[in-house]
């Protein structure tokens, strides 16, 4: 055997053994993500029961109305759509086609629970005495943004991907912008979040200074976003985590059977 030979090879396994460490550092740092974001969905919920008087969907009591509006937003536009960003990393070794269907099955849902969402908070302001005005906060516009472009990148992301007819140069062409607005609507989201803990903590506690148990809840609450946000838009900005083709997806490029 040649010194190139051997050198190759040993270049080779090294190869290796880096990409498999980095895919026990990415499956470490996903199963972290997770447990962060089911652990802020507790918080959530728990700060909705304990502090905030339930749930129900009586229009005599609006303010219980509202509640479902920070479960369904947190659960639709923060924990669902962070992962389905997530889902082509999260599953690397699933056939493209099904990971398609999953990421558009994950992000249909994150729609349903948004807009029960919205007609939460604005049956909770209609049904006021006196009525509340709707969409006057930063944090509505910020909202209202955030779920316009998700909309928006899911209807042109489906139509794109899944419809079999549009050519492959295309989809190549669109895949960047279908990222960027996709990471886009999820950050806004993120900022969204903020706004909307903070305005209801000013609104709900006149203590709020002095850091009561529930100023405690809903600052965890808000942190918790923090690095649920932050390690999702991490793990699918780290290129070095990027989902490798495998041999079965180029059976889509050429339109074979799966």
């Amino acid at each position: 055997m040649s010194f190139c030979e051997c050198f190759t090879g040993k270049s080779e396994i090294m190869d290796r053994a880096a990409g498999q460490a980095r895919l026990v550092n990415f499956r470490l740092l996903y199963l972290i993500t997770q447990l962060i974001g089911a652990f802020l969905l507790l918080l959530v919920i728990s700060w909705v029961l304990i502090h905030l008087n339930g749930l129900g969907y009586n229009y005599d009591k609006p303010k219980i109305i509202f509640n479902w509006h920070p479960i369904c937003m947190s659960f639709g536009m923060i924990f669902l759509y962070g992962n389905s960003i997530l889902i082509y990393r999260g599953f690397r070794y699933a056939r493209k086609r099904s990971l398609k269907v999953t990421h558009a099955t994950i992000h249909a849902l994150a729609f349903v629970f948004t807009v029960f969402g919205l007609i939460a908070v604005f049956d909770s302001h209609n049904y006021a005495v006196p009525k509340i005005p709707n969409l006057y906060s930063l944090h509505s516009w910020i909202g209202i943004t955030a779920v316009v472009v998700f909309s928006c990148q899911y209807v042109f992301g489906f139509f794109c991907y899944l419809f079999p007819k549009v050519k492959e140069t295309f989809r190549i062409f669109y895949m960047p912008i279908h990222v960027f607005f996709g990471l886009l609507g999820f950050i806004l989201a993120l900022i969204a979040t903020f706004m909307g803990l903070t305005e209801k903590a000013m609104f709900t506690m006149k203590n709020y200074q002095d850091m009561p148990s529930e100023a405690l809840l809903v600052n965890s609450i808000g942190l918790m976003t923090a690095l649920f946000g932050s390690m999702v838009i991490y793990l699918v900005t780290e290129q070095s985590y990027k989902r490798e083709a495998l041999p079965e997806d180029a059976m889509l490029l050429t339109g074979a059977q799966e």
